[in-house]
């Protein structure tokens, strides 16, 4: 059996359906450029005699898009001549969309399941679009993220379809539409109940639609909106084609290629003709595919995240779970985030404080939420509050499957509502404490069911950040672990599992970099730098930004909170930089955080935040110290990557996927590295090495390479 078959029905219509051999979903890579190429060379031979095509698939879904296990072989220092053929090869695969949809012939396509990148490429070159109204087909053209963009045609048609404003905010974006969305945003021409439905209106259209035709080859066609060299152009639409790529170079710091290349291919294809428009997609589309920038945005994104969301760290021997009633114990912004989250998707919700008032204001952030969440209607706002009961009083926890405790980081307040709730619910009830730090296993020890005790760390605010870390302690069970897993699933989120230690892994991870940017301060370097440094490896915000946030008074507290769990455990406390800086700008110079009015940087009212002048005289008096710029920014992150090394030496991690995308989702780590992990196999793990005892020569033992990692240079081995 081949990749395509060719049916022609009663009517006269030819359908084209794609069929991979030995695939669940169809792809498009070489086995699919010959196919369709020998297919529409067939149709073509007889298209006096047919009244049109129908493209399906003969799976249960539609198409999968392009090889990505073929791109990620790719080498990125390709030769003139092999970026030459590879050209070429693109421009082959757009051939036969180009021939198909000028045949003369009327062209339809039914969607039964996802069309996203390559599958919606071929949709575009259709004349008209069917697909089944279900939440999981979805539609669109995701590839900026993952580092890339449309090259089968899908920047060329997208422009010429819905205008270059339209274009640049999809494609860039990488957004997906499913049903009634995908019909008003014009992605999709009708919508079916099922298959049959689908057929049924496909050809009907077909058969209607004698002499069907592309909008941009009818005669006059003109692109919405306007096109570039137009003379009328509206001026907002000449701004955008102007500067946006120089507000994506300064936004990203120069580090995301993608969102350049879109811009720009945007901007160029609209200018010319649609022939020139398709070489010039393809010569942007080459371009990012030599990149490693791509490489690991596919290799986290794409293939360490679908396998972590199929299951990869849960135990697969335990049948999937469900959790129908969830409680959750502190109604602050964490409790009340993670009660909308989990109602949003139909769990029936405890949302329990130390009095009514407090439970209430609980459920008064959720109606907030709620409000802000334009594809939120009133009526389901109401069904989303309606599930959610505020309650002082631990009885109203019975018959709940899990319950999370998000109250403070105090082991005696933990030790009392682990207890309270134990007494309420059911033997088999999952306790789960929202901890950034403190140690499962020992948090564990007031409970009277250790095995049903485990760590689920989430991400403020929790109705918003997609990562939750789950923690198991040592006598965690499976069961335990797949019910937290599963709940985490289901609640949106993805879920990373580490085993038990101090600060797990985002914790343990992202505090080194808080450290380093402090020690750099107290060595006299100017936090201008710092920051900046921060932000040109592609993090979000820079340490001294990051507590702020946080606030000064917060982490001194946590710090002094944490040094008395050490040493009452008979543990030796390490004065770090962090401590001592955080603790001087508190109790000397009563900088305390943002929300006190400022720290490290002034707020002031109506203007933009600035480091605060007393840095300097306090920290630097006698003149800013100055080191080479790149060692301030690999201080930043290889103090990340060597730690998260030492984590997964320590055993507190196994998974190199678990640990890309918690590092990303979590602490905010360079998305386009592709993850702590990625980031040595993309800088060359020997050269990693090498520059980790250069920097710790010069910056402190925190940069030797642990054994784990030289082991791994010797052997020539990737993480």
């Amino acid at each position: 059996m081949g990749y395509i078959r060719l049916e022609k029905d009663s009517d006269g219509i030819v359908e084209l359906i794609f069929d991979q051999p030995g695939e669940k979903v169809n792809k498009m890579g070489d086995e699919y450029i010959e196919a369709m190429s020998k297919a529409v060379n067939e149709i073509e031979a007889m298209k006096d005699d047919i009244k049109g095509v129908y493209i399906r698939s003969g799976k249960s879904s539609f198409f999968g898009g392009g090889d990505l296990t073929k791109l990620l072989e790719m080498p990125t220092d390709m030769s003139e001549e092999e970026k030459t053929s590879l050209f070429q090869g693109i421009l082959d695969a757009k051939a036969p969309l180009r021939k198909l949809e000028t045949l003369g012939v009327p062209v339809a396509v039914g969607m039964n399941g996802a069309a996203l990148g390559g599958g919606y490429e071929i949709a575009l070159a259709c004349h008209h679009r069917v697909a089944i109204d279900r939440p999981d087909v979805k539609i669109g053209l995701p590839e900026a993220q993952l580092g890339l963009m449309p090259g089968a045609g899908g920047v060329v048609r997208m422009v010429r379809l819905h205008g270059l404003t339209e274009a640049v905010t999809n494609i860039s974006q990488g957004k997906q539409f499913a049903g009634q969305r995908a019909l008003d945003k014009g992605y999709v021409h009708e919508l079916a109940s099922d298959e049959e439905d689908m057929h049924k209106k496909a050809k009907s259209w077909i058969l209607a639609n004698p002499d069907a035709k592309q909008p941009w080859d009818q005669e006059g066609f003109k692109i919405p909106g306007g096109a570039p060299n137009d003379k009328e152009i509206d001026q907002g639409l000449m701004g955008l084609l102007y500067f946006g790529p120089v507000n994506v170079m300064v936004q990203s710091n120069g580090v995301f290629p993608a969102p350049k290349a879109i811009f720009s291919c945007i901007a160029d294809v609209a200018r010319v003709d649609f022939d020139t428009a398709e070489k010039i997609e393809a010569r942007y589309f080459v371009h990012l595919l030599t990149s490693q920038v791509a490489k690991n945005m596919i290799s986290t994104f794409f293939f360490q995240l679908n396998a972590l969301e199929g299951g990869a760290s849960r135990p697969s021997s335990i049948d999937k779970t469900d959790v129908k009633k969830l409680g959750i114990l502190g109604a602050g912004q964490m409790g009340a985030g993670l009660a909308f989250a989990a109602s949003k998707v139909g769990i029936e919700v405890v949302l329990k404080d130390i009095s009514d008032e407090n439970a209430q204001k609980g459920k008064e952030y959720c109606a907030q939420a709620a409000e802000k969440n334009r594809r939120i209607d009133e009526a389901q706002a109401q069904d989303i509050l309606s599930r959610i009961k505020p309650t002082a009083d631990a009885a109203d926890l019975a018959g709940c499957d899990l319950v999370i405790e998000a109250v403070f980081e105090d082991r005696k307040i933990k030790a009392v509502v682990t207890k309270e709730t134990e007494a309420a619910t059911d033997a088999n009830c999952v306790f789960a404490s929202n901890t950034s730090s403190l140690p499962i296993t020992e948090l564990a020890e007031a409970s009277e069911r250790p095995e049903n005790f485990i760590g689920m760390h989430f991400f403020s605010p929790a109705e918003k950040m997609p990562l939750v870390e789950i923690i198991c302690g040592k006598k965690t069970s499976d069961e335990t672990l797949a019910r937290a897993f599963d709940l985490g699933i289901k609640l949106g989120k993805k879920p990373i599992v580490v085993n038990d230690a101090r600060g797990f892994f985002t914790t343990r991870v992202i505090g080194t970099t808080i450290n380093q940017g402090m020690a750099m301060v107290l060595e006299g370097i100017n936090p201008v730098l710092i920051e900046n440094a921060a932000r040109f490896n592609g993090s979000p915000v820079g340490p001294l930004s990051a507590i702020d946030e946080i606030s000064q008074a917060t982490a001194h507290k946590s710090g002094l909170q944490e040094r008395a769990d050490v040493e009452a455990s008979g543990g030796t406390w390490e004065v770090k930089p962090a401590a001592i800086l955080i603790g001087r700008m508190v109790e000397e110079f009563d900088r305390k955080g943002k929300v006190f009015g400022g720290g490290f940087y002034e707020y002031p009212e109506g203007g933009k935040k600035h480091i605060w002048s007393g840095m300097k005289d306090h920290f630097a008096p006698n003149g800013y110290s100055e080191i080479p710029f790149e060692d301030i920014q690999d201080r930043l992150t290889f103090c990340q990557v060597l730690e998260a090394v030492r984590a997964m030496e320590d055993g507190v991690i196994e998974s190199v996927g678990d640990g890309n995308i918690g590092s990303i989702m979590g602490i905010g780590f360079a998305p386009q590295s592709g993850g702590v992990y990625q980031f040595i196999n993309a800088y060359g793990i020997k050269a990693f090495v090498e520059r980790s005892q250069y920097l710790a020569s010069q910056y402190g033992e925190i940069f030797t390479p642990p054994q784990l990692l030289l082991d791994k240079a010797e052997k020539g081995e990737s993480f």
